[in-house]
Parts: C-alpha cells; sequence; structure tokens
C-alpha cells in the first residue's frame, strides 16, 4: 500500500473503509488469481513499481502461472499501451525470476512427470536434498502419524526460496528446518511453510509413486 493510502486510511478511516469494502464486494465472485490479475494490471497502468512486484508476487502464490501473467499484460494492450507493457516485463527481467525465462516457459508448456528418486532410498520422517533434470529439489517423506488424514505421505520441493528465488543448499537443512542462507527465511519441510522471517511457502510439486518410484512434475 502507498504511504498516501496509508495516509487517508489513519486521516479518514470511515470513508477509505467503506470503498475497501466496495472493492471487496465486487470481487467477491471472482476466483484469487482473476483478482490478483486484476490488481497487477491496475499497478501497471498506475505504473507503480512496489504494488507491481507485491501483486505479481501474489499473482504467483494465488497459482498463476507465468503465462498467465504475461497473456494478461498482453490482453490489457488496448488500456495500457506498449510502453507500459515494457515497464512492467523490464521489471520482471530484472527481478529475474527463473520461470519466466523463455526456456522455463516453454518447458512449462511441455510439463510432464519426472522421475525423482526410489521411495524405499529415504525413510519415513526424512529430508533429502536431491537434483533431478537440472532441478533442484527437497524431498520429505511424512511420518504416517504426522501427515493429516488423506494426505499424501510425500513433499517435493522447489529448492529455490520464494523470496527471491536463491538457490537453498543442503546444507540449509537441520532436522526439519531449512534456511535460506540470504535472507533468513526459515522453513518447515512438513508442511512447506515459512515459519520465520518470511511470508511465502515453499514452492510445492504435484507428486504420485509408480512402481516404487516417486514422481513429480513440474
Amino acid at each position: 500500500m502507498s504511504d498516501a493510502l496509508n495516509y487517508l486510511v489513519k486521516a479518514r478511516p470511515e470513508a477509505v473503509g467503506h470503498y475497501f469494502a466496495f472493492l471487496k464486494d465486487c470481487g467477491k465472485h471472482l476466483d484469487p488469481k482473476t483478482r490478483n490479475l486484476i490488481s497487477l494490471i491496475t499497478k501497471v497502468h498506475a505504473q507503480t513499481e512496489r504494488g507491481f512486484r507485491q501483486y505479481l508476487g501474489r499473482a504467483l502464490r494465488e497459482g498463476c502461472t507465468p503465462m498467465e501473467v504475461l497473456d494478461a499484460l498482453l490482453m490489457a494492450f488496448p488500456a495500457l499501451g506498449l510502453a507500459k507493457i515494457v515497464w512492467a516485463v523490464d521489471i520482471i527481467l530484472a527481478m529475474d525470476l527463473p520461470d519466466f525465462r523463455p526456456e522455463a516457459l516453454q518447458a512449462a508448456a511441455e510439463a510432464r512427470w519426472h522421475d525423482v528418486l526410489a521411495t524405499g532410498d529415504l525413510a519415513p520422517g526424512a529430508t533429502s536434498r536431491v537434483e533431478c533434470d537440472g532441478r533442484g529439489l527437497f524431498v520429505h517423506r511424512a511420518v504416517a502419524a504426522d501427515a493429516p488424514a488423506g494426505a499424501d505421505e510425500w513433499r517435493v520441493y522447489d529448492s529455490r526460496c520464494p523470496h527471491q528465488v536463491t538457490n537453498i543448499p543442503h546444507l540449509a537443512l537441520q532436522g526439519h528446518t531449512l534456511t535460506c542462507p540470504k535472507h533468513e527465511w526459515v522453513f518447515d519441510v512438513r508442511s512447506g511453510e515459512c515459519i520465520a522471517k518470511g511470508t511465502s511457502p515453499l514452492k510445492r510439486w504435484p507428486s504420485k509413486v509408480d512402481n516404487g518410484r516417486l514422481l513429480a512434475h513440474w
């Protein structure tokens, strides 16, 4: 939120509160992805870099793919114009988000199941960092007592921190705690949730077991 909006919230809480309630009511029939993409476009229109970065992160956390973000920008071309779209893409490039790289976009279009490891190679309750087809992963096998009823036994996470996509090394793992060495965001590998410093969870890839092999999809 901008300094001006923070000021208005404090100076005229009733009036501004009604405005935000209006926005919330207007968006109640939209799914979170759509709401965040619309908010993202408004930040591009206003060219507020801080807001754009914030809502880009939210959109990605709500399940928007990089291709959906780019498509939303291009679909808004009649309202935004080329200069503002280029402004937004320059910010994305400066953020150096691996999933926005051309080769990653191509790979996402060709997403498939990858053979990660043999299920017998990881004991219940253990976590391991593995390299699979050029991608770093943290794999956690839940103890039956720790897994909620009906939950998957396996957790496969991207090794990159969701904060600034730092590739987290194996040495950052201590028991069930994973700490990014760059800004010390701390994660619980049993759930993937961020438990200190930050707010975003580790990116989890869909997984399944087939004939004694753990497969992950990206």
